[in-house]
């Protein structure tokens, strides 16, 4: 119910700040768990990405982020939980397969990092890895724009990327990361139909 009432309100007040439009919302699945993959580039994508989802999303936000008590409940009723950055966070990782095999749906940035521009950067094993595991489908999202005032930003969901057929092997870290950049690859293909979308 929290959820929901603060999602409506920052909805509206960023359907006039940027215009959100959204597209392909029908390909996050109804039920069970699944994996976002959003391409990062402002601190606004987790909020404009959560009021696009038709479903609550969970997301990892690093630890000092819950240091100050009030801000901590807060976000973490919003979907948050802590991550570690650059210490190789297990328990953030057993989070992550946690909420995964809880049957939420789960965004990740597979970059690791804000990317400016048409920088270029591979993307990190661990979205394969948990995707695997957990035996999810993984949504390939882009978000097009700029977030200025009266601005368009389009968010723009992919078909599932389905694992299936490694969900029973123990895959190596090359082919972990063979398969996550095959998400970023995917994901930053949304930015081209964008483009084309928004010159018609």
């Amino acid at each position: 119910m929290f959820y929901r009432f603060v999602r409506g309100l920052v909805g509206i007040f960023l359907l006039f700040v940027f215009r959100i439009k959204r597209i392909g919302q029908e390909n996050v699945p109804k039920t069970g768990g699944a994996i976002l993959a959003v391409n990062h580039k402002s601190n606004w994508d987790v909020v404009v990405v959560s009021v696009t989802c038709p479903r609550m999303l969970r997301f990892m936000a690093k630890s000092e982020l819950f240091e100050n008590k009030l801000f901590g409940g807060l976000i973490r009723r919003l979907g948050a939980f802590p991550i570690q950055r650059g210490k190789g966070d297990i328990g953030a990782i057993k989070g992550a397969l946690s909420t995964l095999n809880s049957s939420h749906v789960m965004l990740m940035f597979p970059e690791g990092k804000r990317v400016r521009g048409e920088a270029v950067t591979d993307a990190k094993a661990g979205v394969a890895m948990l995707a695997t595991r957990a035996r999810v489908p993984v949504i390939p999202v882009y978000i097009s724009g700029k977030y200025k005032w009266m601005s368009k930003i389009t968010v723009k969901y992919g078909s599932p990327i389905l694992f299936d057929e490694y969900y029973d092997k123990k895959l190596t870290m090359d082919e972990l990361q063979t398969l996550s950049n095959d998400v970023l690859r995917k994901m930053r293909s949304l930015s081209t139909e964008n483009k084309i979308m928004a010159g018609k």
